[in-house]
């Protein structure tokens, strides 16, 4: 008997302990970032982190870099000295993450305003018409759907030779995995281009638990569709708006370790983050923001 419970012990410890493991797909994005120069295109990986009961969809850039950033990281913590890794690190031109639970298939859209970690549900489904056209999309088979989302014609073609029901960004309730997907004027299109299985996989990347320890994303807040684009409006407006009584602060001659103007370097990441907006002008959601516009 005792025996039994030793082995019964292992057992329910083992499966607590187990680690979660995920099948992660790459899709290449190609997008016209600025709403006022559609013709110029840019290129980006995103990935889709498939688990047993969810999926989450982010840059890529946001986890890739993970291992450099703990490397510099513990070499600051070694040597107890600050250094400036921005330019080690390049920031990720998406900071959205979306996460779908299984079976329901519930969306949440998350996204950093400064300090504060955003979100909200998207509970409306997606309407799509199925059509007989089919296609090879890579290495898949795939057949063509449409549907109208975010004020524009979504074109996607979706595989039932990968069993998930799911896609980049928001889109999902195809009976297969989309694997393309772009709207009718080409401002923006996700095409698979591999997936690999992830052992250990840990939801949460190395650089987002950096971010809490500093305070930022700390504040998980959930909020309604709408007073989300009221709070993302006023931060296009003015990034820093919400902590410019903080910054005033800051005496003249504050530096930082390693001999950086904290007034200075604080004025170089507002004027980056301005650049930043400006030039990502095109939503992939146009309605949201027309919709918001007609409420002020």
């Amino acid at each position: 008997m005792k025996n039994i419970f030793s082995i019964l012990f292992i057992a329910v410890f083992a499966i607590a302990n187990a680690q979660e493991t995920a099948n992660r797909f790459f899709y290449e994005l190609t997008y016209a970032p600025n709403k006022d120069s559609l013709e110029k295109k840019n290129k980006e990986m995103m990935i889709l982190d498939i688990t047993k009961d969810k999926s989450i969809y982010r840059d890529y850039l946001a986890v890739s870099q993970d291992s450099i950033l703990k490397v510099e990281v513990e070499a600051m913590q070694k040597a107890g000295a600050f250094k400036d890794i921005s330019k080690s690190i390049k920031q990720p031109k998406f900071s959205h993450i979306i996460t779908k639970t299984y079976p329901a298939m519930d969306v949440s859209y998350t996204d950093y305003i400064l300090q504060d970690k955003v979100s909200y549900k998207d509970e409306k489904p997606f309407e799509w018409k199925i059509l007989g056209d089919k296609a090879k999309i890579g290495e898949y088979n795939a057949q063509k759907a449409t549907a109208t989302f975010g004020g524009r014609n979504w074109i996607a073609w979706f595989t039932t030779d990968v069993p998930f029901q799911d896609g980049p960004y928001k889109f999902r309730g195809l009976p297969g995995l989309i694997v393309k997907v772009e709207d009718d004027a080409k401002n923006y299109s996700w095409e698979l281009k591999g997936n690999k299985k992830i052992a250990d996989y840990n939801p949460e990347s190395y650089s987002e638990k950096l971010m809490k320890q500093f305070g930022q994303g700390k504040n998980n807040l959930e909020v309604s569709r709408d007073k989300f684009e009221t709070m993302y409006a006023a931060y296009k407006k003015d990034p820093f708006g919400s902590i410019r009584s903080q910054l005033a602060m800051i005496p003249a001659d504050a530096k930082m370790p390693d001999g950086t103007s904290m007034s200075q370097m604080m004025r170089d990441a507002e004027d980056k983050l301005k650049k930043h907006l400006k030039e990502n002008s095109n939503a992939i959601e146009i309605n949201a923001v027309t919709d918001t516009k007609k409420k002020k």
